[in-house]
């Protein structure tokens, strides 16, 4: 290796890798802020400009796209016809390629105003890390500085430390690590043009676009998947808008699962949807117990006490920081998991007593509707909006259809009560009572199965509550059996054909009955 093309935006680590390139007689091009550096630091530099003999245009936008460049990339050593060109129009074969792009990520993470990340959009960098990567046979490409370390390494010895091959001479670099450099510098450049195509469909309202480029980047591995012969990763979305399970921070117990990152999901996203203290303990993505209070030592209190049989084993999550007497509240029971904004000093000393349960931090409750929400088919992707149906609530009228209208304490109550249908999967019903579920029937193929296992939950809670469905009533048999369980008022989206008879059903029962017009599926 004789040449090393060097044009780096994030400077981590180069000043000391190019004094190794340097100390092994390697000669470096590169571009201006760059070239600047490690002149500053006594390294040897020929400027790009210098070499091509064409100087830099249009404030930067143009400076290496050239054939002196691109040719001495792509050039295969092997191939004599390529080789007979570099000589004819004196082209240096370029060995190494030391690139990183221009930070549009990070221009568009501190909302950059959109002229801005226009310039942030790198054009001559991806074309020489995906001409280098396309010749990988030949040419070294590097676009991560945590690589530069392994690959000084590899050079300086005498044999490598990836495929084991005896060198000659020092100044190698294996097959192998070249096609895994090769593999990371495309999956570079594939993100970085994905991130691009994100911001423009937001910027010009493509809310759908014909083709949905995603990237997510590997967090960690999981110890399995769903179940033990099944393997899993955690990939967050490059950009976050909120607190959530992609912002979290482990500060104690076992690694996550990919059922803990599930019920963590369910459990965070329903308690922010409170602006009241808030709780919940939820099992196998669905809520076991769920409640506000005017204080989060009474929320989880409620919420544990609402089916305590289920929550064993479960996850917590809590809107506001958990507090020591939570946490002394905690110690006794099994639980997997609590995620919360922060944990206040005393609570973390005392669960952190408990050895294998996971403590995370969300640092905060923001939300936000941004972006979509994703489900994996066997050979497809679904992708709907996220919009919150309590904010799609909040906009609409409830529509009194029972004779009896509900008083305001009923009314609280089915609000709470359909916020938290929302994350119940469906069929689903809740039964609410006092600002606390008190029975919940989730999962089932029938509605009045639902509303019967609400109500064996519930037992004598259930006298006085509330009831919430996530879709309308079929048939006037749920409305019956809510009515034995003791059920005073049912909130519900309505549109079913026989609405009528359902509403007859309340009327008969003295139960007030509100329509939403929105549905809760949640499959």
């Amino acid at each position: 290796m004789k040449t090393a093309l060097i044009s780096v935006s994030n400077k981590k680590g180069i000043v000391e890798f190019a004094k190794g390139l340097s100390k092994l007689g390697i000669k470096i091009l590169s571009t201006g802020g760059t070239a600047k550096l490690l002149k500053k630091n006594d390294i040897p530099a020929t400027l790009i400009s210098d070499y091509t003999g064409s100087k830099e245009m249009l404030d930067g936008r143009v400076k290496t796209l050239h054939p002196k460049i691109h040719g001495g990339i792509l050039a295969v050593r092997k191939n004599k016809v390529h080789m007979e060109d570099l000589k004819e129009n004196n082209i240096d074969p370029i060995d190494i390629v030391v690139v990183n792009l221009y930070p549009f990520e990070e221009a568009v993470r501190k909302n950059a105003g959109f002229e801005e990340a226009i310039e942030t959009i790198d054009i001559g960098g991806p074309s020489m890390v995906r001409a280098a990567a396309k010749n990988y046979e030949d040419v070294t490409v590097i676009v991560d500085p945590d690589d530069y370390g392994p690959i000084l390494e590899e050079i300086n010895a005498r044999k490598s430390k990836i495929s084991g091959t005896n060198y000659v001479g020092k100044g190698k670099i294996s097959k192998e690590l070249r096609q895994n450099l090769a593999l990371k510098a495309f999956e570079h450049t594939a993100r970085y043009d994905t991130i691009i195509n994100q911001y423009f469909n937001e910027k010009f309202g493509k809310k759908f676009p014909d083709v949905l480029n995603l990237t997510f980047k590997k967090v960690q591995d999981l110890r399995y998947g769903e179940n033990p012969h099944q393997k899993a990763a955690f990939y967050v979305d490059p950009f976050i808008y909120e607190n959530s399970v992609g912002t979290i921070k482990q500060l104690h117990g076992k690694e996550l699962s990919f059922n803990n990152i599930l019920d963590i999901e369910n459990a965070f996203e329903l308690v922010k949807t409170f602006k009241r203290p808030a709780a919940t303990v939820v099992k196998h993505t669905n809520p076991a117990g769920c409640a506000i209070s005017d204080t989060i030592e009474e929320a989880f209190k409620k919420a544990y006490d609402a089916d305590p049989l289920s929550a064993f084993g479960g996850v917590v999550a809590l809107n506001r920081n958990c507090t020591e007497k939570i946490a002394k509240l905690i110690r006794p029971v099994f639980m997997e998991v609590v995620i919360c904004p922060k944990f206040e000093e005393n609570s973390l000393k005392i669960l952190m007593e408990k050895k294998n349960i996971r403590l995370l931090e969300a640092g905060g409750i923001k939300t936000a509707e941004k972006g979509y929400e994703l489900r994996k088919v066997v050979g497809g992707l679904l992708a709907q909006s996220r919009e919150s149906p309590v904010s799609i609530l909040a906009k609409k009228e409830l529509k009194v259809v029972s004779k009896r209208k509900p008083t305001e304490e009923e009314l609280r109550q089915m609000k709470f009560a359909f916020n938290v249908t929302w994350h119940v999967k469906s069929n689903s019903i809740v039964f609410a009572k006092d600002n606390a579920t008190v029975g919940i029937g989730a999962g089932q193929m029938s509605r009045v199965d639902a509303v019967k296992i609400a109500a064996r939950k519930a037992g004598e809670k259930a006298k006085g509550a509330v009831m919430s469905s996530d879709a309308f009533f079929p048939f006037r048999d749920g409305i019956d059996e809510a009515a034995k369980a003791g059920i005073a008022a049912v909130i519900h989206p309505g549109s079913s054909i026989r609405d009528q008879e359902v509403i007859d059903a309340a009327n008969e029962h003295n139960m007030a009955m509100v329509f939403t017009g929105v549905r809760l599926f949640w499959h």
